[in-house]
């Protein structure tokens, strides 16, 4: 399922099977959809921050 979906690349050289993430897809998808909320949440740990040390 994760290599349909492109999250995961495989290689094979004669009886290894290499497993490779897909680095570019999961970097777009965090773009997407993760940032936003990780930057919120940044920003409320800094806040936080300056508060305790005023």
């Amino acid at each position: 399922m994760l290599e349909k979906a492109e999250l995961v690349i495989i290689k094979r050289e004669g009886r290894h099977r290499w497993n490779y993430l897909n680095v570019l897809l999961i970097k777009r998808i965090h773009d997407r959809w993760i940032s936003p909320y990780a930057t919120a949440a940044v920003d409320l740990l800094d806040r936080l921050k300056r508060d305790l040390e005023t």
